[in-house]
This record gives structure tokens, C-alpha cells and sequence, in this order.
């Protein structure tokens, strides 16, 4: 391992449910601790400073004003922009911050809070979905489909003045692996900006050693770091039953984990987030278990 990789690791749990508007997902951080997070990260010489869940309160679903159709937008700008003042904090006092959630409505304010310290920042999007909807494009109004859209500076404005007001990253540091259902509306978002995404397609065809090549040479390329965003509905069902929005034909758990050895190998990646673990609909906390199976690699831990 590089005796020079961050070693010191702060752990921020998101409760979050209100982006996705289904229940369970708000347990998720509280999983993904009881399989084990902080004691394999420690057997690894990382020293973990786990500062809890931020506060979500439960909100009736009743949209921020008679033109928007998004669900729960207050109280989701209202945890975000904590989000992004908590992240900021760890940044700057030098750790890795690490958040586990919660819907991917989160990563919101996580890459609001990042991008405050990387001139540039490249993004790894790990997800079936491409999460570029707005308000326009959503069939469902679900926040949790947006986060990449709002980092990007598109979306509504309560969501896009997160943080510094400004778009957290640009669409060409950004690679989207593993898509396999993207709404039309978020077909022609990405097509416009010219967003790299690898589908599954690719995977099988090419290999995942060569789709994180390719990734890491966008995501990194003149970039001062790195953002993680993995979506556990990534992987095929088999391997990971506990996610609100399954799609089969996924990607493998072995597929996954040599993408986390990969991104560990090129030791670029500055933070990250594990988002969608629902225990409700897990099977013995086994998507909860693979989360930290793939944390632990990113973080260096190898079979041999």
C-alpha cells in the first residue's frame, strides 16, 4: 500500500430516505456499520473517526411550490447543505471523507462539500442509473434520480446553491460505469455534455480492467482528485438484493470489487460515498456485507 495514502478516515451516515420516497434506505448507514466498516478499516491501519447520521426529519411530501414536482425538496436542501458543511469540515482538516447513506439524493451536498477544496474534481458515477434527471425530465419527481444533474449545475435552484452556488464539477471529468437504465430525458442530458458512460454492454465486452482504464484516464485526467460515488444497485441482484431500484443484468461483485482494487491501485480518489443499501429488502444484511467488502478494497485491503 502507498505509504503516502490518506490514513485517516472520517465516516458520515446519512439517514436519507426522502429522495428516494420509500422507506428502508434510511437504515442503510446503520447496516453497512454492523457488517463491519470501521473494524476492517481499522485492521487495515486506517485510523476511522465515525461522527455519526445526520439529522433527517420526516416530511409529508408536498412539493416546494405549485410548478415543481420534486418530493421533499426543503427538507432535502435543508440535510444537504449540512451534508456539504460536514464534508467541507473533513476536507479541510486533512481526512478522507467517507459517507455511507441513505438514497443517492446525498451526494448532493457531499460533492458540494469536496469540490470547495479541488481547483477540479473527476467523477467516478458507480450506478445503473444516470441520476441527470431534473425536474423536467423525472417521471417520479424522486430527488435520489437528480444528484448528478444538481453537481453538474442543472436542476432547481435550491438544489444547484448548495455550497458555493456554482456547478461542483464539470461534465468532462465525469464517467458514469455500469448503466443499464437511462430515461430518455437523461439520454439527450448526458448525449448534450458529451458525459462518458460505460453500459454494461461495455463491461462485457471490453472487460471491467479496461472500462476503469478508461474511466480513471477521463476522471483523473488533469483533475486534482477523485470523487467515489458508488449506487449499490450497480451490481446485478444476485449479488446485491437490498436496493430500492434493482435492475437485472448488472454488474458482478468480482467485476466490482477488482474496480475498487483498480481505483486503490491508482490511488487518485480523495473521497467517497456507498449509497441505496435497504435493509428491508436485503437478505441477512448481505448487500449491507458487499458495501464493505468493496469499501475495504478501495481502501487497499487484497485477497493475497
Amino acid at each position: 500500500m502507498n505509504p503516502n495514502r490518506n490514513r485517516n478516515v472520517t465516516v458520515l451516515g446519512v439517514p436519507m430516505d426522502l429522495g428516494a420516497d420509500r422507506r428502508g434506505v434510511d437504515m442503510g448507514p446503520s447496516a453497512i456499520r454492523c457488517a463491519g466498516l470501521e473494524r476492517r478499516l481499522e485492521a487495515l491501519g486506517y485510523q476511522v473517526a465515525d461522527e455519526g447520521d445526520l439529522l433527517v426529519r420526516r416530511a409529508k411530501p408536498q412539493p416546494a411550490a405549485p410548478e415543481t414536482n420534486l418530493k421533499y425538496l426543503y427538507e432535502i436542501v435543508r440535510v444537504n447543505q449540512e451534508l456539504c458543511e460536514r464534508v467541507s469540515g473533513v476536507a479541510a482538516s486533512g481526512r478522507f471523507p467517507l459517507v455511507i447513506g441513505g438514497d443517492h439524493s446525498i451526494a448532493i451536498g457531499t460533492l458540494a462539500g469536496v469540490s470547495r477544496h479541488y481547483g477540479s474534481l473527476g467523477v467516478i458515477w458507480y450506478d445503473t442509473h444516470g441520476d441527470v434527471n431534473t425536474a423536467e425530465t423525472s417521471p417520479s419527481g424522486n430527488i435520489h434520480g437528480m444528484p448528478l444533474a444538481v453537481a453538474l449545475g442543472c436542476g432547481h435552484p435550491l438544489l444547484t446553491s448548495i455550497g458555493s452556488g456554482k456547478a461542483a464539477i464539470l461534465p468532462e471529468n465525469v464517467v458514469i460505469v455500469g448503466a443499464r437504465s437511462i430515461d430518455p430525458g437523461e439520454k439527450l442530458f448526458l448525449k448534450e455534455r458529451g458525459i462518458r458512460v460505460f453500459t454494461m454492454q461495455e463491461i462485457d465486452r471490453l472487460g471491467m480492467a479496461a472500462v476503469m482504464e478508461q474511466a480513471l484516464a477521463i476522471a483523473a485526467k488533469d483533475t486534482d482528485g477523485v470523487h467515489l460515488s458508488v449506487d449499490l444497485d450497480a451490481l446485478d441482484p444476485s449479488f446485491a438484493p437490498g436496493v430500492g431500484t434493482p435492475v437485472a443484468g448488472g454488474i458482478s461483485f468480482r467485476e466490482s470489487r477488482l474496480a475498487m482494487e483498480l481505483l486503490s491501485e491508482a490511488d487518485v480518489v480523495v473521497s467517497a460515498e456507498f449509497v441505496e443499501v435497504n435493509p428491508t429488502l436485503d437478505v441477512r444484511n448481505s448487500t449491507a456485507k458487499v458495501a464493505v467488502e468493496l469499501i475495504s478494497s478501495l481502501f487497499g485491503e487484497r485477497i493475497y
